[in-house]
């Protein structure tokens, strides 16, 4: 490759003329470089934008988030149950503030009472079918239920037996409880949910603990039954992260690592 080279010399010992001509000789100099390089064909090395390479390589190397199902299912069936308050809450929480989270509230009104009768050839009614390919779908849960007779109301426990039949709909998965209920907060009821989550392989977050005195002051429900206490939204919004990062967890996975930190 021929390079054209120029000697300079000061402009104190050249002709004002001379001096005049300097700028022509170094476009000239660089006219005929560039010349040379397009009809050799030659590479011209260029210094790269710093900020599009960061961007570029970045989002080359970001892996894809992890977005959670959680399915939520509320132990009652009444209309305005604070405890289907509650998950309606969870999931403008999760909407709202937390990435990698979408709860999705299972309805389980539908549900026929257990009664193994209705299993036909393998199969299940078309409404607990429905329920179970919901339950096998999603990667945690959240279980919102009040406190019937210092145990688990029915609706929610008629639930938790079909999804039992086999094959387990509900086995090696995060799960996280909490009760909108009387004088206990529905205490006793969540602790026998979590005995019954033993026999179904469900692991349960342990902290926090959400036991909602709804009968008490200040009020916490309106006339609907939707979440209007700020203190109780901010510790149900803890409740999902710890759940989201205990199912990341038994996944492989960091709640770090999927924030990108």
């Amino acid at each position: 490759m021929a390079f054209v080279s120029t000697r300079w010399q000061t402009s104190a010992s050249l002709p004002l003329d001379a001096v005049k001509e300097i700028p022509h000789r170094f476009a000239s100099a660089t006219s005929t470089y560039t010349h040379h390089c397009r009809s050799t064909n030659c590479k011209v090395a260029t210094q790269p934008d710093s900020d599009t390479s960061v961007m570029e390589a970045s989002t080359a190397q970001a892996p894809a988030k992890t977005v959670l199902r959680v399915a939520a299912i509320s132990g009652s069936l009444r209309r305005a149950s604070a405890n289907t308050g509650l998950i309606r809450a969870a999931a403008e929480i999760c909407k709202d503030s937390i990435p990698g989270l979408q709860l999705d509230h299972v309805d389980i009104s539908e549900l026929p009472l257990l009664n193994t009768d209705l299993e036909v050839d393998g199969g299940f009614p078309p409404a607990v079918e429905a329920f179970r390919a919901k339950v096998r779908a999603a990667d945690c849960f959240l279980f919102a239920s009040p406190e019937y007779n210092y145990s688990i109301s029915g609706p929610l426990k008629n639930a938790l037996d079909w999804g039992s039949r086999p094959p387990n709909c509900f086995a090696d998965r995060a799960a996280a409880i909490l009760s909108a209920s009387g004088g206990s907060g529905g205490s006793r009821s969540q602790y026998h949910i979590r005995q019954v989550g033993v026999f179904l392989d469900i692991h349960f977050i342990n902290k926090p603990e959400i036991f909602t005195k709804a009968h008490m002051p200040p009020k916490k429900f309106d006339d609907d039954g939707n979440l209007i206490d700020p203190e109780t939204k901010e510790q149900l919004r803890k409740m999902l992260l710890s759940l989201q990062a205990f199912a990341l967890r038994l996944q492989g996975k960091t709640a770090s690592s999927e924030q990108g930190s």
